[in-house]
């Protein structure tokens, strides 16, 4: 594990050589030259402020799933369910607002989010997360178990809607 002061990142067990090469991976990711793609179920570091598709899945595996969205400007992820799926997401640049409730009628949890919120969503729960913000609302979620087929891309909304169609 190696700790700069703002991030932890876990290093493959017994290979420490990783850790001296931080610098070289941290530039890498800095520089924007990080190829998205499904990286499960190998360690990775996430890029989520990088991603400017709706939806990347960035890594699968058998028990969780990490995927990256980018909300444009005044869009929304759009009312969803998962019956199945617990659900966590992070903000990690912009603002907008999460609502929650037991049915799509009655969304009676309502927060503001921004920069380092993070949302809980448990199984069974509808939910909305909508950018509020003047920039692209850029997030990650954890879905467990995993909610997409891996390599999962979806560059819009509309891409993400045909293929749950």
């Amino acid at each position: 594990m190696y700790n700069d002061g703002r991030s932890v990142y876990w290093t493959i067990p017994n290979e420490m050589q990783y850790v001296n090469r931080f610098n070289d991976v941290r530039s890498s990711y800095e520089d924007r030259n990080l190829l998205l793609k499904d990286y499960g179920p190998k360690p990775f570091v996430r890029a989520t402020k990088q991603n400017n598709t709706f939806r990347a899945a960035l890594w699968t595996g058998k028990h969780f799933q990490v995927t990256l969205m980018s909300i444009g400007i005044g869009e929304d992820i759009g009312l969803e369910m998962h019956s199945n799926v617990d659900q966590f997401l992070r903000i990690e640049q912009g603002r907008g607002i999460v609502k929650m409730g037991k049915s799509k009628d009655n969304l009676n949890f309502q927060r503001n989010v921004y920069d380092d919120s993070a949302i809980v969503i448990p199984a069974g729960t509808w939910h909305n997360v909508i950018n509020t913000g003047n920039t692209p609302l850029k997030l990650y979620s954890i879905y467990a178990p995993p909610n997409h087929p891996f390599g999962t891309v979806h560059a819009t909304k509309a891409d993400a809607a045909a293929a749950e169609d």
